[in-house]
């Protein structure tokens, strides 16, 4: 299959990403969970049917015993890329980021899992004492109930711009239907992780303004948010999460620059 592909896009742990003419084939390896993958792919068609702009899924197919994810080819560029190529731009592309982020969770999914079952389920995960879980859990149902289209992980990487300019939404993996205000605190949260703290404010900062959220109630979720992404190990987040998860209100309050 490969000596057909015009170009590898991307290759990580359990995944290689290829283009084959108009379309793009993610082939995941024989580690990666069958159920996932079809799950991945369910989440993809329902986005398709609230008439959001994503790229098309063309098929489900198995290639040489290894399951692999086919959808129209987008070509341009990641909205990442952009603001690597053109740190000028910040401003005005976190700003057109956030809007493609507000519209998105203007869209209703029912068919989606719900966020917080899946916060319950991560939580449940961890290693974290009975009694830190049981006051996670109980922040969790605290929170109020919506069913806001979240992505799980919008980030500029997950943003495709084509040549004219229009954008798609890209990997709805981990797409759920909740509260817009815990989509935005795993983005503020993945900025800081990437020790992007003044990207992290501005960026939270437009999205308060757009969505006419406060800020606070995206703090709150981060210590929901740092331990369900503590359980997938990966040790150079550790530390940093493990704060975040013990982190009193001030603390959470300080991880946001308002001079920003």
């Amino acid at each position: 299959m490969e000596k057909d592909v015009k170009e590898i896009i991307t290759k990580s742990i359990n995944k290689n990403i290829y283009i084959e003419g108009d379309r793009v084939v993610k082939l995941f390896d024989e580690t990666k969970n069958k159920a996932d993958i079809l799950n991945e792919a369910l989440n993809q068609a329902w986005v398709e049917e609230t008439g959001l702009s994503v790229p098309s899924l063309l098929e489900v197919r198995v290639i040489d015993g290894r399951w692999a994810l086919v959808t129209r080819y987008i070509e341009g560029k990641t909205l990442q890329e952009m603001l690597d190529e053109q740190p000028e731009r910040e401003d005005e592309l976190l700003k057109w980021f956030v809007d493609l982020q507000v519209d998105m969770q203007s869209h209703r999914c029912p068919a989606l899992r719900k966020h917080r079952d899946k916060m319950n389920g991560k939580i449940a995960q961890t290693d974290l004492s009975a009694t830190l879980r049981y006051d996670l859990h109980n922040r969790i149902e605290a929170m109020p109930r919506h069913n806001d289209l979240c992505h799980g992980d919008y980030n500029p990487s997950n943003v495709m711009v084509d040549n004219n300019g229009k954008a798609y939404i890209i990997d709805w993996s981990h797409a759920t239907q909740g509260n817009a205000e815990a989509d935005a605190a795993r983005t503020f949260m993945m900025f800081l992780v990437e020790d992007k703290k003044v990207r992290a404010s501005k960026y939270l900062k437009y999205f308060a303004q757009a969505s006419g959220c406060k800020i606070k109630d995206v703090l709150d979720w981060l210590p929901i948010l740092a331990a369900s992404q503590s359980v997938k190990g990966i040790r150079k987040q550790t530390g940093f999460l493990k704060n975040l998860i013990f982190m009193d209100e001030k603390g959470l309050e300080e991880l946001y620059d308002e001079q920003i």
